[in-house]
């Protein structure tokens, strides 16, 4: 292993798992252990939520009515992801200090746990199907300062996140009820987010999400044309062009692709054919942390204020995997990161053609935001 780092697993008090990913002493080596011990009366956890299928489009929607209940921009000194002690009240990581920690969302969209079967009504027109939202949603926090973003990371730092993603991945893919895992991260009070604390989530699915399942159907079918992987072919014509190329390393490259949906959208890829992260060797998560974190402070650097002071850009990044037992033959791991900032202070909103038919309209061409990220290189 060429990262270091210290898996060590415990549970909160309602039988949540947590799990810490220790970069750092006096935990790496075992010296301090983790013995904090969530005492919080927590009470039961959420059951999941239920799923109906849209009977025109055959998509599966979560009900999840306990998560209007959620922790809603708290301030800084009642922070749910900020170790216990360093606020007002205890905190969702009982230690007082981490590195990388992962834990099972206290107000999950799918959870382990069902919604008792008395509760689902019954004898409805079979156009109303309706199931229990089995699966998983954990948190990610990337780091305990809060006053941090993933942009503002270490190299080694980053490439424990990276572990922890594997981790993850590996572990909820064993998981005989989950269909996909996906890793991301929102950013931003204008992507949505609720807590300001650094951090990221991951869904395990009990479906193959709908983008999911229309990218496995492209791949499907350019590989029974061509033989060849649809990503892979992706990749060379965008580098052949590179004229929407942002940056490329020995493992991987990231593009603005030739027909990006959002004002500022870039696409990171390995050159090497892999399914998902668990997939990765050593030396690709060594410069993905690198290259990751070079886009990251770029794209921070895109828009500037009127006082020549770069813009915080706010932003959507995820995986896009394989999922877990359909389509791994020619599915191909990237990730995806994606803004509605259009303009400083001017939000890209998906209205009638977006929102009503899907008909996609982009005000700013891909070549132009590939080129402005390439100035601002660090």
């Amino acid at each position: 292993m060429t990262h270091p780092f210290r898996r060590t697993a415990t549970r909160l008090a309602d039988g949540r798992d947590l799990i810490y990913f220790d970069d750092t002493e006096p935990w790496l080596s075992g010296t301090s252990d983790r013995e904090a011990v969530d005492e919080r009366p927590l009470g039961e956890r959420s059951p999941a939520g239920t799923m109906r299928r849209d009977a025109l489009t055959g998509d599966w929607v979560g009900i999840a009515g306990h998560r209007l209940d959620r922790t809603f921009l708290p301030p800084k000194d009642e922070c749910p992801l900020c170790p216990t002690g360093r606020g007002s009240a205890p905190s969702e990581i009982p230690a007082h200090d981490y590195d990388v920690v992962v834990f099972e969302n206290r107000f999950p969209s799918f959870a382990p746990v069902a919604t008792p079967a008395s509760e689902l009504p019954s004898g409805r027109d079979p156009l109303f199907a309706e199931v229990p939202a089995l699966g998983r949603c954990e948190v990610v926090c990337f780091t305990s300062d809060h006053g941090a973003s993933f942009s503002s990371l270490s190299p080694h730092r980053a490439r424990t996140v990276i572990e922890a993603w594997v981790d993850r991945t590996r572990e909820l893919s064993r998981n005989p009820g989950v269909e996909h895992v996906f890793c991301f991260e929102n950013r931003g009070q204008e992507i949505g987010v609720t807590l300001h604390h650094p951090h990221g989530q991951i869904y395990a699915y009990p479906f193959v999400p709908p983008r999911t399942a229309q990218l496995l159907d492209r791949a499907r079918a350019h590989h029974a044309s061509t033989g060849r992987l649809l990503g892979a072919d992706i990749l060379d014509a965008e580098r052949k062009d590179g004229s929407r190329i942002v940056l490329e390393g020995e493992h991987w490259s990231a593009y603005v692709p030739v027909a990006a949906r959002w004002p500022v959208e870039v696409h990171l890829a390995p050159h090497r054919d892999v399914p998902d992260l668990v997939a990765l060797e050593d030396a690709e998560k060594d410069e993905l942390a690198e290259v990751y974190l070079e886009l990251l402070r770029r794209l921070d650097r895109y828009y500037v204020k009127k006082n020549g002071s770069p813009v915080t850009l706010p932003y959507i990044a995820g995986w896009q995997q394989a999922p877990v037992r359909e389509g791994r033959d020619v599915s191909r791991l990237h990730l995806q990161v994606m803004s509605v900032l259009r303009s400083p202070g001017k939000l890209k909103y998906l209205a009638g053609s977006e929102s009503g038919v899907g008909g996609w309209v982009n005000d700013v061409p891909p070549e132009r935001v590939a080129e402005r990220l390439r100035e601002v290189a660090t």
